[in-house]
């Protein structure tokens, strides 16, 4: 999905495509959980923009703007189990994520507004981003680490995006991070255009940052420090760990790394969607030249595209990615 110009008229034009939506019309239907004034007010001191697309959805969707602020705000939101497995080295970014299918927005979105950063990456509840990369060549997933210990913040999806319009380098996202209240126990995996990367572990009360090369991130805190935040279950999280450990000494390349992630025989790759645990998607980005690869499910060719390109308007997209997802396709 291509965006471009102001926010309030990104927004508007989407709410309009989501009124025929059976999803999300079910969605609007149901009542607002309480005031939002406080998301609101998070939002417009965090991001103004996001605010802006949020009013744009509402005007579109023909909706009040607290529904629309519970279903795209991002603030003081359920988020169930998930899973993301990423590698990083000083030329590319990996990235397995796994949910179910029957939530996920099936969007890749290349963004490029007024008056924040361009970017690319999947969307989730519309607004967030399960994973992107800007203009800048900053590139940053979400692992969520225990859904079980929340207060009242923002979603890793919301903050992804927050991220990705605002910051430049991996110092300035970790500066963002630190500063906006999180609802969930989460990792954050970032890189940018100069080959820097970072983990920021964000518990609700304390963030913790490490650096290493290649970078490795799964769903767990590694650090002693919030070790005891982690799932009673992280087996699965280590091996995955553990895993990519052993590809340390290999060169990997763009795509390599794609077809190490994509196999459905991989221990990175699963099909549990019922439990919130099948892979949806890979992606593969290059922050050097704002190269991108993606594909959909398992066993699939990557589609190749330059953001960079985009950017000048040379590159034409597909309207529809094609893949494969358990026993059926699924398009976007």
């Amino acid at each position: 999905m291509e965006l471009k110009g102001k926010m309030y008229e990104i927004g508007r034009k989407q709410g309009i495509a989501l009124k025929s939506n059976a999803k999300w019309k079910q969605q609007t239907e149901l009542q607002t959980n309480g005031n939002m004034l406080e998301a609101r007010k998070q939002i417009e001191k965090v991001s103004p923009s996001l605010l802006n697309e949020i009013e744009g959805l509402a005007a579109g969707m023909n909706i009040h703007v607290d529904t629309a602020m519970q279903l795209f705000g991002g603030y003081n939101i359920q988020m169930p189990s998930m899973g993301c497995t990423t590698l990083a080295n000083d030329s590319l970014y990996v990235r397995n994520y796994d949910f179910s299918d029957a939530l996920y927005d099936a969007r890749l979105v290349l963004l490029n507004p007024d008056n924040s950063y361009a970017s690319i990456g999947f969307s989730q509840q519309i607004t967030g981003r399960l994973d992107g990369m800007n203009e800048k060549g900053l590139v940053i997933g979400l692992h969520l680490v225990n859904e079980k210990v929340s207060q009242k913040g923002f979603l890793a999806t919301t903050i992804c995006r927050m991220v990705l319009e605002q910051c430049a380098d991996i110092y300035e996202a970790i500066s963002l991070i630190k500063q906006v209240p999180h609802q969930y126990c989460v990792n954050f995996s970032i890189m940018d255009r100069e080959g820097n990367n970072a983990v920021v572990e964000v518990s609700l009360e304390q963030q913790i940052v490490y650096k290493r090369t290649p970078l490795i991130c799964t769903n767990h805190f590694e650090s002693k420090q919030l070790s005891e935040k982690n799932r009673a279950f992280i087996q699965g999280s280590l091996h995955r760990k553990n895993y990519l450990e052993a590809l340390e000494k290999k060169n990997v390349t763009p795509i390599s790394a794609y077809h190490i992630f994509n196999d459905e025989e991989s221990p990175l790759f699963f099909k549990d969607y019922k439990e919130y645990f099948g892979t949806l998607h890979t992606v593969v980005y290059c922050p050097k030249d704002r190269g991108v690869m993606a594909g959909i499910g398992g066993n699939g060719d990557p589609y190749f595209l330059s953001f960079n390109d985009w950017l000048k308007g040379k590159e034409k997209l597909p309207c529809l990615l094609e893949g494969e997802i358990a026993s059926g396709s699924f398009l976007y």
